[in-house]
């Protein structure tokens, strides 16, 4: 049995046609894989992370968590209403949970499939400090972070066979298992250093235009650094930009994050 993926005629027409700009930071990615696949198995891996975890309900930290991930949920379609771009949103079953785990993490399943480690919470503070994590995370899936990955393993690995209209399901599963390996790990899909300045950027949108001051951004990453003095980095850090790339990546999309945070309501 196969899945269609892509037709195409060459490796030209597969970038050109297959290219995706996101309406946000205006940045394009090659975006080939089939996004209904990735959300089915999304959602599958999803449900079987929480029926392997210890999820948290109904505590002052679990709302807060389901709280801040739809203000930003809200943002986000509230935005992509704006600028016609609805339809992306369209299939987007969005789910916030905190998982008890010591490790510092928190991660973002495409179709808005979020988890929040307990682990996290010391160094978020707040709800600022969440909004910072959770807009970060939401942005990979809004991004297509994950598509974008798992189309540069798919050319990579099958190339010919894409650009010959399709893959088998066998080869499309295990790409997909490599982006997003099951068990303890789930969703930790290593982002490139390009994405993640993205997700950065994006994320601090994000919470600006729900209403969370962006300014407080920088305290909770320079949190998150000294937290990596340790002898092992928080997984949540692995991929991510040095330090200085990153707050200067920050300040400089700062003044856009402010237009947004006053915007929603914020005082600067």
């Amino acid at each position: 049995m196969k899945t269609k993926f892509f037709l195409g005629l060459g490796a030209a027409i597969l970038t050109v046609a297959a290219c995706t700009t996101n309406p946000i930071t205006g940045r394009s990615s090659l975006q080939i894989a089939n996004n209904s696949e990735i959300l089915t198995m999304a959602s599958q891996e999803y449900k079987t992370t929480l029926t392997g975890s210890k999820v948290v309900k109904g505590t002052a930290d679990a709302n807060r968590v389901v709280n801040v991930g739809n203000r930003i949920k809200n943002a986000a379609e509230k935005y992509y209403s704006s600028i016609g771009r609805q339809a992306d949103l369209v299939n987007y079953a969005w789910e916030f949970n905190l998982i008890q785990d010591k490790q510092i993490n928190a991660w973002c399943m495409p179709g808005g499939k979020v988890a929040v480690y307990t682990g996290i919470l010391p160094i978020t503070k707040d709800d600022t400090g969440l909004a910072v994590v959770m807009g970060h995370e939401v942005s990979h899936a809004l991004a297509g972070h994950g598509n974008e990955r798992i189309s540069q393993t798919m050319v990579a690995q099958y190339g010919g066979q894409i650009l010959g209209g399709s893959i088998s399901n066998a080869q499309w599963a295990k790409v997909f298992e490599t982006a997003y390996p099951i068990g303890s790990q789930v969703a930790l899909l290593k982002y490139g250093r390009n994405q993640e300045s993205e997700a950065d950027q994006m994320g601090l949108y994000l919470m600006s235009m729900a209403g969370y001051d962006p300014r407080q951004s920088i305290p909770f990453w320079q949190r998150m650094e000294s937290a990596s003095s340790g002898a092992r980095q928080p997984e949540f850090l692995s991929t991510h930009p040095n330090p200085e790339t990153r707050i200067s990546g920050l300040n400089k999309n700062l003044p856009q994050a402010l237009e947004y945070y006053k915007a929603a309501g914020g005082k600067l």
